[in-house]
């Protein structure tokens, strides 16, 4: 028994230290004035103000500009020569859901059990505001993140639940709910057979791929019909929670995130939209470049999940994930970037709106496919997303350009006006090595 205990002990400690910092903890809500003065200002919508101020009252952004008066009792920021960004927002992510991928599973709490269609998930009641992993990203400017029901590449659920954009300063779930349940997802089955990495998905329909997926489809859209149906009575003999958790996607209350790749899906995602009147946001896109015109013909955005990836076909560019940014903004689509990817954890987000700047777009364009249009993809536009009188101060102030890797340092976050802790494991372990030989770690 002793031998037992020693050896689940050797296994515990480890993974259970990765659950929380308990030295990194909330700012106190701010009351007052505060000035952040002499900064290049991005504003996120396209315009830059050199030698700007920004101030900051009870957590809201009440005035931008390059002059006016400053409050005698204000907290003044002098940030002399360095850019300052809004908040950075990843609009496709499992945080708070999964800490260590694959080897322990009782850190992941991403996807119900039982059933393909489970709409009345909803993701923000497991969101686990301890996570290391929070912490990594307030450090490179990542200041809001959609928590999403179920992500897994290849996976077979169809319509997995709703998704809760989240402010990453909180001390439980409550407190970090932004935007509460503003988006449904729905994974479209693929017409083709899925490659993952060198291998076929094993999750993946064999055979006849098209045939399968078609046949999932008629049960998606026969399981919307029948919530409609039910939607439109007035009296119910039964309450039916799945039905019930739909209303809002019916009502255009919610968005529809439909995640695909291939034309063929997202043309069946422009059919979702006209058949059921959804609003219907593409998750995915990488061949959203070849159907532009329609997306934007029918007013459907898109979320870019990977930038630094391959293409989607062997006859494509080698670089078309990079370019599928600028042929969207081209055509004049809606569009943002994610960083889906599971090694990184989201923390490149910056750096894959920086790749599509050095393919096409502008720098402020860039910064606006992370901030201003992801924003207006979740529904939040009118408080954060670019730096406005009105919006929540949501701000981010950097040494370098924040699309540079090698530049990138992020000096002070402010969240809802709040001046929030950027420590994490890493910078922890930075100061711990720093105190033990008397040195000074370089940036």
């Amino acid at each position: 028994m002793k031998k037992f205990i020693l050896i689940f002990l050797a296994f515990a400690v480890p993974y259970s230290s990765v659950l929380a910092q308990p030295d990194i903890y909330p700012a106190p809500v701010n009351k007052g004035y505060i000035i952040i003065k002499n900064a290049t200002i991005h504003v996120g919508n396209g315009t830059v103000i050199n030698n700007g101020s920004i101030l900051i009252q009870n957590g809201k952004i009440e005035k931008v500009g390059s002059t006016f008066e400053i409050p005698a009792d204000a907290t003044v920021f002098d940030v002399k020569g360095k850019q300052v960004y809004p908040g950075l927002i990843s609009p496709l992510t499992n945080l708070g859901l999964k800490e260590v991928a694959g080897s322990v599973r009782g850190t992941n709490d991403f996807e119900e059990i039982g059933g393909d269609i489970t709409p009345s998930v909803r993701s923000i009641v497991a969101y686990n505001t301890d996570s290391k992993v929070i912490n990594v990203l307030r450090t490179n400017g990542i200041l809001l993140a959609n928590v999403i029901p179920q992500d897994e590449e290849g996976s077979s659920k169809l319509l997995t639940g709703t998704s809760t954009v989240v402010q990453l300063d909180a001390w439980n779930w409550e407190d970090a709910a932004y935007k509460m349940d503003g988006q449904m997802h729905l994974n479209m089955p693929s017409m083709m057979l899925q490659r993952r990495r060198f291998f076929f998905n094993p999750n993946a329909e064999q055979g006849n791929p098209a045939k399968a997926a078609l046949e999932k489809i008629d049960k998606i859209k026969s399981y919307f019909r029948e919530a409609k149906g039910y939607l439109a009575e007035k009296i119910h003999k039964e309450t039916n929670l799945n039905f019930e958790a739909l209303k809002s996607l019916f009502d255009r209350k919610e968005k529809l995130f439909i995640h695909c790749n291939g034309v063929k899906e997202m043309l069946l995602a422009i059919d979702f939209a006209k058949e059921f009147n959804f609003d219907v946001v593409i998750a995915g896109g990488a061949d959203s470049w070849q159907i532009a015109p329609l997306l934007k013909q029918n007013n459907i955005a898109v979320i870019l999940k990977e930038m630094h990836s391959l293409p989607a076909t062997n006859d494509d560019d080698v670089d078309q994930p990079y370019k599928t940014p600028y042929l969207l903004q081209k055509a004049g689509v809606l569009f943002c970037i994610a960083d889906n990817n599971g090694e990184t954890r989201g923390r490149n987000l910056m750096y894959n709106a920086g790749t599509a700047a050095a393919y096409g777009l502008t720098k402020e364009e860039a910064l606006s496919a992370i901030t201003l249009n992801t924003a207006k993809i979740l529904g939040i536009e009118n408080i954060t997303g670019s730096i406005e009188a009105g919006k929540d101060a949501n701000i981010v102030v950097c040494e370098g350009d924040i699309l540079d890797m090698e530049h990138s340092i992020v000096d002070l976050a402010f969240i809802q006006g709040r001046n929030i802790n950027l420590q994490n494991h890493q910078t922890q372990l930075a100061d711990r090595y720093e105190i033990k030989y008397g040195i000074k770690a370089s940036k």
